[in-house]
């Protein structure tokens, strides 16, 4: 049968083998073939994580153990619950969308081009499935390796400067990490993820450890003040480079704080809920208002990601106060579903974003918004596509943007009023500079010859931008089928965090 075999392990090193295979065959006519086969192949397997997955449950599935370093009691142990498998298929989509992207842009070293994405791919999807903490540290800090490079080979200008400031600040992060999984190892006897989520703490520990999480996945989200790599990393990088770090590399900054930090210390994540939510309310306003005074198209894009991923950390610390203000606590389930919804969200409506700046640049090789104006004349199929994100990215009824702040704002007001006023002004700013951007590059007049003569979209970008529109439709228009699935582990989540609390 189909789901005997190891499923979690096909799907992380297929893509990896496959992008070896991609290197090794070098370029010429079978690249590009290759690696859409690869990302293809790999999508329809992890696919195969949904349709055989068992909602009614919060156990870990589709679970390979086996050992590894037996010495220090490391295993290669995998497996998937209600938070991992839908950004594992994530990580697939995104990927297939990356290599149709790159498809006739990239014609410098096209295979190590798509090789870096196909094994980046493998890694991403091995840092949501690890249930061994080195195992997660090893691909935690693996991952960067080929987006470091992808960066650094075909990024803009200064892309030295931004590789090396993506480097220093992640890096800075993940020191914390691998110092709190030592930590761990050492109180629990275990590098079970699982096992670190039983083991009794002292409120002291539970401090340090937290604000060790906080500091290594907060880099990731990557939420205020230690959000600067950010804007860079995407104004240099390839739109490759940009829809991935968007899509997925921010979202394990969130996974992060769901898998490690909420449950091994959830009294110290009680004890400074309120700090976290201050930097939270923080990157959805003050940098909201960042947005709005962008000239910069991929720059304007990155500071929205940032404030619509502040609504991630505050749904899911937004429950502590939703605790103390209900008997029932039913909001908090609402705040955590919500801040998954979002993050899934925000990963197919930021790539889409990305690759629609990624189809003008192509033309124009300019993100300068005042380079363009009237391209809807010129353009008009682009213009239907690019008006379409830009209401789902401002969070409109009917669009997966809208449901996840919906339900985290909803929660919030079980909480704190004034958590909810101001994570509601992400429905105004979020409207201000989206419609802002769309006026000034697609509406208008045609304000120079270099827009007169631009293109309209191809068959290869429509079907792109199309699926990515489908699908952030569906999820607005029927979010069921992805609420679900994590249903059975936020109850659990919560369960955790009450038990340890009692």
């Amino acid at each position: 049968m189909f789901f005997d075999t190891p499923l979690l392990s096909l799907v992380i090193w297929l893509p990896i083998l496959g992008g070896i295979a991609v290197l090794l065959n070098g370029d010429n006519g079978f690249t590009r073939p290759l690696s859409l086969i690869v990302s293809v192949v790999t999508l329809f397997l992890s696919a195969g994580l949904y349709t055989g997955f068992d909602m009614t449950t919060h156990d870990m599935q589709f679970v390979e153990h086996i050992p590894w370093i037996a010495t220090f009691g490391i295993h290669y142990s995998l497996g998937i619950d209600g938070f991992s498998m839908p950004l594992i298929i994530l990580t697939a989509f995104s990927t297939v969308i990356v290599v149709v992207a790159g498809w006739e842009v990239i014609q410098d070293r096209a295979s190590q081009y798509m090789a870096a994405f196909l094994i980046m791919s493998g890694l991403m999807t091995a840092v949501f499935a690890a249930l061994d903490a080195i195992l997660f540290y090893v691909f935690f800090e693996a991952m960067l390796i080929p987006l470091f490079l992808v960066i650094g080979i075909w990024g803009g200008q200064n892309r030295v400067y931004a590789t090396i400031k993506f480097f220093l600040y992640t890096f800075f992060g993940s020191v914390f990490l691998l110092i709190a999984l030592l930590y761990l190892r050492h109180v629990s006897g275990s590098f079970a993820i699982l096992d670190f989520h039983a083991v009794a703490l002292t409120l002291t520990e539970q401090t340090w450890l937290f604000f060790a999480f906080l500091i290594a996945f907060a880099v990731k989200v990557p939420m205020w003040p230690v959000h600067t790599w950010l804007p860079d990393a995407h104004v240099e990088a390839p739109t490759g480079g940009s829809v991935i770090l968007a899509a997925i590399t921010l979202k394990i900054g969130g996974y992060g704080l769901l898998r490690f930090a909420l449950p091994i210390t959830p009294d110290a994540a009680m004890t400074f809920d309120w700090f976290v939510i201050a930097l939270s309310l923080t990157a959805i306003v003050y940098i909201g208002f960042v947005a709005l005074v962008q000239s910069d198209l991929k720059k304007l894009i990155a500071y929205s990601s940032i404030a619509h991923m502040g609504f991630v950390t505050l749904g899911l610390f937004v429950i502590f106060g939703i605790f103390a203000n209900s008997a029932t606590g039913s909001g908090a389930v609402l705040a955590v579903e919500g801040a998954m919804v979002q993050m899934v969200s925000h990963g197919f409506i930021a790539a889409a974003m990305f690759l629609c700046v990624g189809v003008l640049y192509d033309r124009m090789h300019t993100r300068e918004i005042s380079a363009y104006g009237g391209v809807i004349n010129t353009m008009p199929v682009f213009a239907g596509f690019s008006v379409f994100f830009a209401m789902a990215n401002a969070g409109l009824p009917g669009t997966s943007g809208f449901v996840g702040e919906f339900m985290v704002i909803l929660a919030a007001f079980q909480a704190n009023f004034w958590y909810a006023f101001l994570a509601a002004t992400t429905l105004i700013l979020g409207a201000a500079y989206s419609l802002w951007m769309v006026k000034r590059v697609i509406f208008g007049e045609v304000s120079n010859d270099n827009v007169a003569e631009l293109q309209d979209v191809n068959r290869r970008e429509f079907w792109m931008l199309a699926v990515l529109a489908i699908i952030v439709l569906a999820i607005g228009l029927w979010p069921a089928p992805l609420i679900d699935v994590m249903h059975a582990s936020v109850e659990h989540l919560l369960t955790q965090v009450l038990q340890s609390k009692l």
